[in-house]
């Protein structure tokens, strides 16, 4: 077994390998390694498992470094999670194994995997979970094992004259737009456009953005990747605005249906904290809740880090930042959002 740091050379035999991996997922793509360097500045070290001449295993790695945060080696920052992806226990465990003696060998506050699983030795957090639409080929199928509720508060949705498009690069602008707006009703800083930008240019494709208008403006969106056979929830947002024509309904059946008919088997909603909002709407369109573990091995830490909105130390800040004027979150939001894990 040998472990090394993949070079530009690896892509193909990475990816290779991670479409043909069954525990694979879409964050552990080659793509991502060129994505993070380039558009967020982050130092990547993509550990790849060789048994012979055949690929045995991945593991994707990205040092974040700030002043707020520390010195952070993450799988996967920035998206729903990541980690280890092998053909067994020797190259999970080899993988593992190289990625604490990278994690001490970099002097680094933590080494955090966020993963399906847990691993032994390793402290974890749960308090997430993913939540997964089992798909079927016909759309209407789907539609009638929704709640009678929840199939009235759609069909009443589909009434509001909301129009959703599909596609590429071409609705980068009114999905970003949408994004800001959401995000700073959130609290939350927004990555650079750049960001989104270099994930289209970089997955082609592998990429889906939708847009709903009403009346010609934009109002709720979502960027969905593709992988195998199941569409990735990445990221969704609404206009505060909007919330009274409910076009998030219309946007999440147009995406459903369309993966429906695409032939895609499940569509991952993304991941939700437990006991949120989030989940119990992601419920209602079938969503089956799975755990997730952010495993973590300290280095210069003391305890698992509490990174998340919940946290009450955080709260001031949060508030503080929805005050802010658009103009200045859009200088400020791209350079803090690239710190935080």
């Amino acid at each position: 077994m040998r472990i090394r740091t993949a070079s530009d050379a690896d892509a193909t035999r990475w990816n290779a390998f991670v479409n043909l991996c069954g525990t694979a997922n879409f964050y552990q793509r080659f793509e991502w390694r060129d994505v993070n360097a380039r558009s967020l500045g982050h130092r990547t070290e993509f550990l790849l498992a060789e048994r012979g001449d055949a690929v045995v295993g991945v593991l994707p790695l990205v040092h974040v470094r700030s002043a707020l945060f520390g010195h952070v080696i993450s799988s996967m920052p920035f998206v729903n999670f990541g980690g280890p992806a092998a053909l067994d226990e020797a190259a999970e465990a080899a993988l593992l194994a190289a990625a604490r003696a990278h994690a001490e060998a970099s002097r680094c506050h933590y080494l955090e995997l966020r993963a399906t699983k847990p691993f032994d030795g390793m402290p974890t957090n749960t308090d997430k979970v993913s939540m997964t639409v089992p798909l079927v080929a016909d759309p209407e199928a789907l539609m009638k094992a929704f709640t009678q509720k929840h199939r009235h508060n759609l069909r009443r949705a589909l009434k509001n004259a909301l129009e959703v498009r599909a596609g590429g690069a071409e609705l980068l602008d009114p999905f970003y737009g949408l994004m800001v707006k959401s995000w700073k009703d959130l609290g939350t800083p927004l990555y650079e456009r750049a960001y989104f930008a270099d994930i289209l240019a970089a997955f082609g494709d592998g990429i889906r953005i939708f847009v709903a208008y009403h009346e010609g403006q934009p109002v709720a969106t979502a960027l969905n990747g593709h992988h195998r056979d199941t569409v990735e929830g990445m990221w969704a947002a609404t206009d505060p605005a909007a919330h009274q024509l409910s076009p998030n309904y219309v946007l999440y059946w147009e995406m459903l249906r369309d993966a429906c008919t695409r032939g895609f088997t499940s569509f991952h909603l993304g991941r939700s904290t437990k006991d949120s909002g989030a989940v119990t709407f992601k419920e209602k369109w079938l969503a089956q809740p799975k755990q997730l573990y952010w495993n973590y091995h300290l280095v210069r830490a003391t305890g698992m880090p509490g990174l998340n909105p919940r946290n009450p130390k955080y709260q001031l800040a949060i508030r503080t930042w929805r005050r802010l004027p658009l103009p200045v979150l859009s200088v400020l939001g791209p350079r803090l959002a690239r710190l935080i894990p």
